[in-house]
């Protein structure tokens, strides 16, 4: 299923946003507009129905009302949509103008009490204001706004003043700024949702860049890197990952490959012999012994290839995120000892010495901490000329614990030591096989995997390993932290 754009997704939520905002800023300019004009329509009623009462106050009884129509309906004649109605105390219509589409029949009569219910009369004796204007509704239903206010003659009569203004002209108005909104906000919002389409597609170009670069990337091409220069500094960091995962899986394929062609030749060397061997003894009839002699040496090299596989296992093992240790405490000393005690008869047959120096407690997975030192003395054996000693030493410190395991031989090249410990290095270009003979050679194991080991029981550990040569000697470190410290050993 294919998943959505995110360019439709960003352009339909600004467009959204976009559509929100007009809502809110319309709604509120409308609200405000309305209220503006229905506040200046109010003030023209409030001053219109105060002046009628004012001049009313003036005339002297009910009959002069009708003598001083004209003067009085001058008030609204400016405004066509002003109305203005005068009654006596029996709602008895005395005066009226322009109240046929305003005022209904029922507002008509508001003198007798029979006007809508929100229609209250503002008493002789109170001021006009706004807050007595009231809202009804016409026959022909318009809106209609007024004021119904009663005033005293001079002879002493009540009259009732009705002042009115219809609302149509406001509420087209209204109408038609609403609808001026309606279609502002459409197009708005579509022109928004047009314009942050392209806006955001035209932004997402360094995206659809990195995906290119990155889809140039081959088996064939691991160190092709994606430029970092021309992408926005939001991106930098996206860029930057991705370089080191190519770096990464650059490293590790190159690794991969040549741990295999490690592999690969130094599997060949044991099949080889083996084979050589077999089609020697096949060449011609062999005594009983001979073959026999054939039979041992073919078990060796199985032995070999055995303990080859063992080591790829165990290493390939190490790797997964789940390998589980069974650490425990356990006295380093007496530990170093028994690894010595078992080394007894090689070291016999090496014409060298071990010697056990130090101890202390250290929590650890034994077996790994038995195969690391027992890979690191097997080497040192290999290497120390006869005569020479072999020194197991455990130093205890308060944040950390050091196995050292330093022998006598030939030193190793600086340009070497530290790549020791990859799997199936070899300082012999030639790659051949290491020698047996004590005394020369470089540390690299049998298989070329014994000191790969080390360090990998180390990592797993969460220590380090190190080695130092010179004239005297050379010594590997292992450095095992305590929980909690962060010193790493030197």
């Amino acid at each position: 299923m294919r998943g959505r754009s995110l360019t439709a997704m960003l352009s339909l939520a600004f467009a959204g946003t976009t559509l929100a905002v007009f809502v809110l800023v319309g709604s509120f300019v409308y609200i405000a507009l309305d209220r503006q004009v229905k506040a200046q329509d109010d003030l023209e009623i409030v001053l219109a129905a105060r002046q009628a009462r004012r001049l009313t106050r003036e005339i002297d009884n009910i009959a002069g009302i009708r003598e001083h129509a004209d003067r009085l309906t001058s008030i609204v004649l400016g405004n066509q949509a002003m109305a203005m109605e005068m009654n006596d105390s029996s709602g008895r219509v005395l005066i009226e103008h322009s109240t046929a589409d305003t005022i209904d029949a029922a507002a008509a009569s508001t003198a007798s009490g029979s006007a809508a219910a929100n229609v209250k009369r503002v008493p002789a004796s109170e001021r006009i204001t706004d807050g007595a204007i009231a809202d009804w509704h016409a026959r022909n239903g318009e809106p209609i706004r007024g004021v119904v206010a009663d005033v005293v003659l001079r002879d002493g009569e009540v009259a009732t003043v009705l002042v009115a203004r219809n609302m149509r002209d406001c509420w087209l108005l209204l109408d038609h700024y609403r609808d001026n909104l309606h279609v502002a906000g459409a197009l708005g919002v579509l022109l928004v949702l047009v314009l942050s389409y392209l806006l955001i597609r035209a932004l997402l170009r360094p995206l659809r860049d990195i995906a290119a670069s990155a889809g140039r990337v081959t088996v064939d091409r691991l160190d092709t890197r994606i430029a970092a220069e021309p992408v926005p500094r939001e991106l930098e960091t996206l860029v930057a990952s991705l370089n080191a995962m190519l770096t990464r899986l650059d490293s590790g394929f190159r690794h991969l490959s040549q741990f295999t062609a490690d592999l690969a030749h130094d599997m060949r060397t044991p099949l080889g012999n083996m084979r050589g061997a077999t089609e020697v003894a096949l060449a011609r009839p062999r005594s009983s012994d001979e073959y026999q002699t054939l039979l041992e040496s073919n078990l060796e090299e199985c032995d070999r290839l055995s303990r080859m596989i063992e080591n790829v296992l165990f290493l390939a093992r190490a790797e997964h995120p789940q390998f589980v240790k069974n650490t425990r405490v356990f006295n380093v000393g007496q530990e170093l000892t028994r690894i010595a005690e078992y080394f007894e008869g090689p070291a016999e047959d090496a014409g060298a010495i071990v010697r056990v120096v130090g101890g202390g407690r250290l929590t650890a997975d034994i077996e790994l901490f038995r195969r690391a030192v027992s890979n690191l003395l097997a080497n040192a054996l290999r290497y120390t000329p006869r005569g020479g000693e072999i020194v197991l030493e455990a130093r205890d410190a308060n944040d950390e614990l050091r196995v050292l395991v330093a022998n006598q031989g030939t030193p190793i090249d600086v340009t070497h030591l530290e790549r020791i410990f990859d799997r199936f290095y070899r300082v012999d270009p030639a790659r051949t096989n290491p020698p047996q003979s004590p005394g020369s050679g470089c540390y690299s194991g049998s298989a070329g995997l014994g000191l790969a080991i080390v360090r990998t029981v180390m990592q797993l550990h969460g220590g380090t390993v190190h080695a130092k040569s010179d004239a005297n000697g050379t010594r590997f470190i292992l450095t095992f932290l305590r929980r909690g410290s962060t010193k790493s050993g030197g």
